[in-house]
């Protein structure tokens, strides 16, 4: 498990391979344990993450996951980019449908991902990559 972190910094961590998907899974549980999210809050936002990195190495060829507190003003929470150099969704209409899959991954697709966390934003290209920013907020 991985102690100490910086919550004034955000903290970056390469996807290159299946054992750097493990350390995002576990930079996001101490990130969130460390702004108080709820035990189910936590699940679920490791979950996405987790599903969401797994994207990034298969579909995007590897990237960067940055994990960072976010603070609305109300509620503190935990904020996460995924960005990859990677071909892009060519249908992210067809990638956003419930229930779509290409197989590989946890199953949940992106549209499950989405469902997991408070804020899903996506901007995708052919040929230019993938950045995805999810927000968990706190109860």
């Amino acid at each position: 498990m991985i102690t100490g972190v910086d919550l004034g910094q955000p903290q970056t961590q390469a996807v290159r391979a299946d054992e750097d998907v493990v350390r995002v899974r576990q930079l996001v549980r101490t990130v969130a344990v460390q702004v108080k999210l709820s035990l189910v809050d936590q699940t679920k936002l490791v979950t996405a993450a987790s599903e969401l990195a797994r994207n990034t190495l298969v579909y995007g060829g590897g990237g960067t996951v940055e994990v960072m507190t976010a603070d609305n003003g109300r509620r503190r929470g935990v904020r996460i980019v995924f960005a990859d150099s990677g071909p892009g969704i060519a249908d992210l209409d067809l990638a956003l449908t419930d229930g779509y899959t290409t197989g590989g991954g946890l199953g949940l697709g992106l549209s499950g991902a989405r469902r997991l966390v408070d804020e899903f934003e996506i901007d995708t290209g052919v040929g230019r990559g993938t950045r995805i920013t999810i927000t968990k907020w706190s109860r």
